[in-house]
């Protein structure tokens, strides 16, 4: 069920008795921006920490513990040319319990406290929280570093995209963050309340009616928001980037960058995902099994797709020695899928992965309300567990070789150790 809160603002209630626990997710919205995807990191870490009434971490997470022991945090991410911060909740249902007959109320005040009333005065945060949680993210930033892989990819992103939007991973960079205050923060936080897109997620066995009372007296205000574009296309591949970087590391990372058509539950979406299974995201697809397994070139090699934003990343672990071999195997094996060298057998297998996958989604609530939101996102609907398997079992061999024929190299990124 989903109704309107208030314009640009809406409650979607998901009921279900399969959980012991009642999830609450609330979903801020805006445009993809540089100039505001670091603030949003921030504004994610800070709003975590404390509030007026919880004024330090010590008295939040006692509060938590009065709640049963609830879970709360949020995060950022994209979706193609969006950028969603999220704070989310995860508390035990009190039909559950003998003690708490409030709880839920409790805990849906517990993120109204949190999102409207954060630890800040006179127009800026708390100036110890807000250098704390400034010094966290940079020491997020400089670990990023240490994770190769992690490197390996924002450097690829950087040669596919030509956006600088794009180009910068969902928390952002450390030469932006130096430019934010406490009180440019705030000024943000104030226009993130005012303009962004909130979509309230609650799945659990709630009383319906009291969630929505309760959930109307947030003081929202209503919002309009310019239609966009949701997917982002990337350009047609005029060369293809490349870039090598020599560090003191012991296994080398070699990640290509690949534009595709297949976006998020478009035509040709259930055939992107039997592509990507039968290429690279399973233990029996052509990455694992020639690159890794008959060649031996590989620590490592897998695909996968990013259905938002028209992008398709191989990764792979390698020896130094061996990039130029590395690239070959992996052309090799997109002409093989190209021209069709694959069998039935090979996609039955991929078509019962890809189910194994959706059903296990079903036990966690947090995947039911991301996809859920997915959903919306792109077409307004809710798609069920049986029409999507229903969409996996109709896709042909003739689709996924179609599909194959459209996926383009755009960009390779190598890490390694200096081969002397």
């Amino acid at each position: 069920m989903s109704i309107q809160l208030t314009e640009g603002v809406n409650l979607h209630i998901i009921p279900t008795e399969k959980y012991k626990t009642v999830r609450i997710v609330v979903k801020f919205r805006s445009p993809l921006d540089k100039e505001t995807i670091t603030k949003r990191a921030l504004l994610s870490s800070i709003l975590e920490t404390n509030s007026q009434k919880y004024p330090s971490q010590t008295l939040l997470r006692s509060e938590l513990s009065n709640l049963f022991g609830a879970s709360f945090g949020s995060s950022v991410t994209k979706k193609g040319s969006v950028h969603v911060l999220s704070v989310s909740m995860n508390v035990v249902n009190e039909k559950y319990l003998t003690m708490s007959d409030s709880l839920l109320i409790n805990s849906i005040e517990f993120l109204k406290e949190i999102i409207f009333n954060p630890n800040a005065s006179d127009g800026h945060f708390d100036k110890g929280t807000f250098k704390r949680e400034k010094e966290n993210l940079v020491d997020y930033y400089d670990s990023i570093a240490d994770d190769k892989q992690t490197y390996a990819n924002l450097e690829l992103q950087k040669l596919f995209f030509e956006e600088d939007s794009q180009k910068i991973p969902s928390i952002g960079t450390k030469e932006d963050l130096a430019k934010i205050t406490e009180t440019s923060l705030f000024i943000y936080y104030k226009q993130m309340l005012q303009q962004d897109l909130v979509d309230i997620y609650v799945l659990g066995d709630i009383d319906e009616e009291q969630v929505i009372a309760q959930l109307k007296e947030f003081p929202f205000e209503p919002r309009r928001f310019e239609k966009q574009e949701l997917f982002y296309i990337p350009s047609e591949v005029e060369k293809i980037n490349t870039k090598i970087e020599y560090q003191d590391i012991k296994q080398a990372k070699f990640n290509l960058g690949y534009k595709t058509d297949i976006f998020y539950l478009k035509e040709n979406y259930y055939a992107g995902q039997l592509f990507n299974g039968l290429f690279g995201g399973f233990p029996h697809s052509k990455l694992f099994v020639n690159v890794r397994e008959k060649e031996s070139l590989a620590y490592y090699a897998s695909s996968s797709l990013d259905t938002f934003r028209g992008m398709m990343i191989v990764q792979t672990g390698i020896d130094s020695k061996k990039m130029d071999l590395v690239k070959e195997i992996v052309t090799l094996q997109l002409k093989e899928m190209q021209a069709g060298n694959f069998t039935e057998e090979d996609i039955h297998q991929t078509k019962q992965m890809l189910k194994n996958q959706l059903l296990q989604s079903e036990d966690n609530s947090s995947a039911i309300i991301e996809r859920t939101y997915s959903n919306k996102l792109v077409s307004n609907k809710t798609k069920s567990i049986e029409e999507w398997i229903r969409n996996i079992e109709k896709v042909t061999k003739e689709e996924i070789i179609e599909i194959a024929k459209l996926v383009t190299l755009k960009a390779t990124f190598f890490l390694s150790e200096e081969v002397k």
